[in-house]
């Protein structure tokens, strides 16, 4: 039995006797024990060995309620097998879309097999229609319990997390128990964790690594204790986070930037000042890339009126090929920016750094960055230029990782894919340097903008952006254009509720012309403005860049010279 599943079973029988997982808030509540969750998990592992399950396939797993998932996805780690969460369908899906994805997915990661849960026992007839098979949860669950589970070695599949990146083209990193074991025993030391004493509250969907490993298996693994809704609850009513977090005296929660900016605002027009309890906070993660000082800054100022302490603030790197974390920042230091010159940054790819006091701090000579914190235990970090010899400290580069949380590699539609070099390095993309061994990122390698001899990062354009009137908020993307020319542009394409009235648009178009030089000095090609929810992102709310620059290529040509 591998580390992870040893661990599972001991917890159900040792801390997860007292502490459990909430769910149904904020109308039905439903509290279990982890070892009530094992005990499901058991029946319903017998289910699946029962009706043929062979050791190490892979299941897909469709379902919303995370009183279902719980189980389920121990159960498949159970019975031997590997999980994969497939993207969820919303209102706005076309469903016969979405069923050739689903299709072309499960032959990647080769399952042949979907447990169907709430709310998408309806999507039955569509995967009739399409000849996938699936198994209701519901009626797994009640099924004669496993005996013992199957045997899994270390560096057998325990999760494939599904990812789409920046491209329509779908992946799958393949997550070993090696990796998911190593990874998580990490992050509760370099947090820590007390599972005797820490709570956690989380709203993040369960098809993200940070919801799926973070804030679901980790606490099933270790015993810690759990309220989770979710992000649909979140999303009709932001306040329901911070009352959860008063209600269960949370120690713990996640998210990203846009939610600390909406929760935020709203709390600041709470008028009772006993209306919640922060007090207990002391980890409130932000692993977002880059981690928006602004958005953090509202949730602070909001939150300080009912107990929160600042330095609960927790920024974190981490992406799906190593886990899930990479790298914590300091418990209690709360969100430290490192100030460096822009023009270094931009020509020299330097990160001078501007000391307090000094009068550039506020104008457009500097630029701000997220300090994220040292690897954890098990993960190693070197900052290489574009020729693969190692930086040094405040030199600019790629990030590369080694270490037993990475990867090993990809399922892809084209086959297997490794992830790894031949000394076990992982090029993560991501552009950044080191501050007393602290990890910085500054953005994404292909979506620096090259202008004039200047690297622009999109973030900085996308602040500008975010902050004419009328752009709503985090929903502004910087795209490169002409990408590897002596000529490189870029464009500018945001979501307004003035989209569709012309004039509005165009004024919008000139304020964010002229936002955008005055923060890089550079004019945007082109501004596109699009109606709310129009931008192409990732299931996880990141934007798609280069899709975005393809799939409104005949628009922003449209619109070119603003």
């Amino acid at each position: 039995m591998s580390r992870f599943v040893d661990t599972l079973t001991a917890t159900a029988a040792g801390v997860g006797l007292r502490t459990g997982m909430t769910t149904g808030e904020p109308h039905e509540p439903v509290r279990r024990t982890w070892a009530e969750v094992h005990e499901r998990a058991r029946g319903a592992a017998g289910g699946l060995v029962s009706a043929g399950l062979r050791p190490g396939a892979a299941v897909g797993v469709l379902a919303a309620a995370p009183a279902l998932i719980a189980p389920v996805a121990q159960a498949v780690w159970l019975a031997g097998g590997s999980v994969t969460m497939l993207h969820q369908p919303t209102q706005r899906t076309d469903l016969a879309e979405w069923a050739e994805d689903t299709i072309r997915v499960l032959r990647m990661i080769g399952s042949d097999l979907v447990l169907l849960g709430d709310p998408f026992e309806q999507l039955a007839p569509v995967l009739d229609e399409h000849g996938i098979q699936y198994r209701m949860i519901a009626d797994l669950l009640d099924a004669e319990p496993l005996a013992e589970p199957v045997g899994a070695a270390e560096d057998d599949l325990a999760l494939l997390q599904l990812t789409s990146g920046s491209t329509a083209e779908p992946k799958a990193v393949k997550i070993t128990h090696r990796n998911l074991y190593s990874n998580m025993t990490a992050m509760m030391e370099r947090s820590e964790f007390d599972p005797e004493f820490d709570t956690m509250v989380s709203w993040l969907p369960l098809f993200h690594d940070m919801g799926m490993v973070g804030l679901l298996t980790v606490p099933m693994t270790f015993g810690v204790e759990l309220a989770k809704v979710t992000p649909a609850d979140f999303l009709s009513g932001p306040l329901l986070w911070p009352e959860l977090i008063s209600k269960y005296r949370a120690t713990m929660t996640a998210a990203p930037n846009f939610a600390y900016a909406i929760t935020g605002k709203r709390m600041a027009r709470v008028a009772e000042d006993d209306a919640y309890d922060l007090s207990s906070l002391r980890i409130a993660l932000n692993g977002a890339e880059p981690v928006d000082e602004e958005s953090v800054r509202t949730f602070v100022e909001a939150g300080q009126r009912f107990d929160l302490d600042p330095g609960a603030i927790f920024p974190a790197y981490g992406l799906a090929e190593s886990t899930l974390a990479v790298s914590f920042a300091p418990i209690g230091s709360g969100l430290e920016m490192d100030v460096v010159e822009t023009t270094a940054l931009e020509t020299r790819n330097i990160a001078v750094a501007v000391p307090e006091g000094d009068p550039r701090r506020g104008t457009e000579q500097v630029r701000s960055f997220a300090v994220l914190g040292r690897p954890l235990p098990g993960l190693e970090v070197v900052v290489v230029d574009e020729n693969g010899a190692e930086l040094g400290e405040r030199e600019v580069g790629e990030i590369r990782l080694r270490g037993s949380a990475m990867t090993p590699g990809y399922l892809t539609t084209d086959g297997p894919v490794a992830a790894l070099d031949s000394a076990g390095w992982f090029a993560t993309g991501d552009t950044g340097y080191l501050v007393d061994g602290q990890i910085v990122i500054c953005g994404r390698s292909k979506d620096v903008i090259i202008m004039g001899g200047r690297n622009i990062y999109p973030t900085d354009v996308e602040r500008a952006v975010c902050a004419v009137d009328g752009v709503r908020a985090g929903n502004a993307v910087a795209v490169r254009l002409d990408a590897g020319t002596r000529r490189e542009r870029f464009a500018v394409v945001l979501e307004s509720k003035s989209a569709g009235d012309e004039e509005a648009e165009r004024t919008i178009a000139r304020e964010v012309s002229k936002r955008v030089v005055d923060a890089v000095e550079m004019r945007p090609y082109a501004v596109v403005v699009l109606e709310p929810g129009s931008l192409l992102k990732t299931p996880s709310g990141k934007v798609k860049r280069a899709a975005t620059a393809s799939h409104f290529a005949e628009e922003i040509t449209r619109r070119g010279h603003v």
